[in-house]
């Protein structure tokens, strides 16, 4: 039988590999695979392919390194089902959220969704954690999330071209997942919040 935080592991890896594989048809991927506000309602498998395009090598492996730290994450922590299922719902709504910026011509990249999951992870951990020390990480992990993205100003600029970045980046992807992620954990984390029961920590017992 599967353990309920493998569900997290499924969703990653659904992020992860395609983004690989996609990355060896770059060109084609941008056309028919990024996000564009136009098409978004006449081709809606966007709201979940844009994930999974890359406008640069260095853009591809820093997001794979961000997933994998994410899942190794899910599964340290024993996120539950209700977190992964939390994190593929805010998945295409993280996309959904740029249409806010109609300027906003084409994005791809994994960075939004990944911070709906650190959003996921974070909100899980501080309501559902059975020990106060995940509890406090997941406190943590979100006040960082949020000052990240209260810092990096998504109101006030479409995109910007971080200090050694080859590609510019859309903050709005990043507080649009964080966003999506929060509200998602909250509602599906809480509604089933009984069916998590945290494995015991490891050489205890129970009577």
């Amino acid at each position: 039988m599967l353990r309920r935080h493998h569900a997290w592991l499924g969703v990653g890896l659904l992020l992860l590999v395609p983004s690989l594989l996609i990355a060896q048809q770059p060109g084609l991927a941008r056309m028919a695979l990024s996000w564009v506000p136009s098409l978004a309602w006449h081709e809606p498998w966007r709201w979940w392919s844009a994930a999974w395009v890359h406008l640069s090598t260095l853009h591809l492996l820093a997001n794979l390194a961000g997933g994998v730290l994410l899942l190794l994450l899910g599964w340290v922590a024993r996120l539950p089902r209700e977190a992964a299922w939390a994190w593929a719902l805010a998945w295409p709504l993280t996309h959904l959220g740029l249409l806010v910026a109609p300027d906003l011509l084409r994005y791809g990249g994994l960075s939004g969704v990944l911070h709906a999951g650190v959003a996921v992870a974070a909100v899980a951990l501080v309501r559902e954690a059975a020990l106060r020390r995940d509890r406090m990480l997941g406190g943590l992990l979100l006040a960082g999330l949020c000052a990240k993205v209260l810092g990096e100003r998504a109101w006030a600029q479409t995109l910007v071209t971080p200090p050694g970045w080859d590609i510019a980046v859309a903050p709005l992807a990043h507080a649009s997942g964080t966003v999506c992620g929060a509200v998602a954990a909250l509602v599906l984390v809480r509604v089933r919040s009984r069916s998590w029961s945290p494995a015991p920590p490891p050489g205890s017992s129970a009577g």
